[in-house]
């Protein structure tokens, strides 16, 4: 008896660490419940890598199709290995079949230059790059990144920081070596796009993609206004008081000898080619059917409104 009740006192010490034992393995498994969410939400909002031997069986797919008069529409070849949407699958495809000149690449908003239009080309196809932004954290990055990647780590596209204006634009491509023809230029700096493109001469890019503004969709032509300190205004991360329509960039593109020939499927990064590059692969373009995704009228209902009295000039 007196044994039980010995037993019986130190029970509420084997309970109390039985307590302690159950909550420190619940701190466990929350913590490893955290750690998986993470690596989910990771693996979540990975692209999809398309490797390099399959986008060179790709290349000879798209080339063999062009030869036999098959022109496949975009939303049927993008995918995603840097770009922000399926722009590397685009590009991939307008280069396989209208060719390639010498490799060479603008970006003027590149960022990092890792999640954007030119770094699937460079790091794939052998291309070389002058990739400009304002944002000196962003371009110690990209330096980082390229010149530690075994595909890129010998010759790294070349990084410079600035803030382009339709007045500096051409001194600064001139001022770093690049003129003349050019394989692709992209632009992408959520402002004054439009003005850039307009001003530039100093390069003849073969192919332009270009950032729009989609929210106008197509009943409107018209810019944000050239001005060198533009600030854009963003609404759920989206850019909304920046670039230009799509009509507006239609026009430039005509006035400097390009047409329209597609977009990625959210409408609003397009693509223009040379007149005097690929007309039979890649004919012209009609802006509507750019703007067809239900993404578009969206941003056309719930964001337009909220920026459509800004100031917009014309074109």
């Amino acid at each position: 008896m007196e044994r039980k009740f010995r037993s019986l006192g130190r029970l509420p010490q084997k309970l109390s660490a039985l307590v302690s034992s159950q909550l420190h393995l619940t701190a466990k498994l929350d913590a490893i419940s955290g750690q998986l969410t993470r690596i989910t939400d990771k693996v979540d909002t990975q692209p999809s890598y398309v490797d390099q031997g399959t986008q060179l069986l790709l290349r000879l797919a798209y080339q063999q199709l062009a030869a036999r008069g098959t022109r496949l529409p975009f939303d049927q070849v993008e995918f995603r290995n840097y770009s922000e949407n399926g722009e590397d699958g685009i590009l991939l495809y307008v280069f396989s079949v209208i060719g390639e000149t010498k490799k060479t690449c603008v970006d003027i908003g590149a960022a990092t230059g890792v999640s954007g239009n030119c770094a699937n080309l460079i790091i794939n196809h052998g291309w070389t790059g002058l990739l400009i932004d304002a944002n000196e954290s962003h371009i110690e990055y990209g330096r980082s990144y390229f010149a530690r990647h075994p595909h890129t780590r010998l010759f790294p596209p070349k990084f410079v920081r600035t803030r382009i204006t339709s007045e500096n634009v051409n001194q600064v491509l001139h001022a770093h070596g690049v003129g003349g023809e050019v394989d692709l230029l992209s632009l992408d700096i959520d402002g004054i796009d439009y003005w850039v493109w307009n001003a530039l001469d100093v390069v003849s890019p073969r192919v332009v993609i270009a950032e729009v503004q989609a929210i106008w969709k197509t009943e409107a032509s018209v810019s944000v206004p050239d001005q060198a300190d533009f600030t854009p205004q963003y609404i759920n991360g989206f850019g909304v008081y920046s670039g230009a329509s799509l009509p507006a960039f239609v026009k430039l593109a005509r006035t400097k000898g390009y047409r329209l020939v597609g977009s990625q499927r959210y409408g609003f990064n397009a693509v223009f080619v040379r007149n005097d590059v690929g007309q039979d692969e890649l004919p012209e373009f009609a802006a509507e059917a750019c703007l067809g995704h239900p993404f578009v009228q969206w941003a056309h209902d719930v964001l337009l409104p909220q920026v459509k009295d800004k100031s917009w000039v014309p074109i």
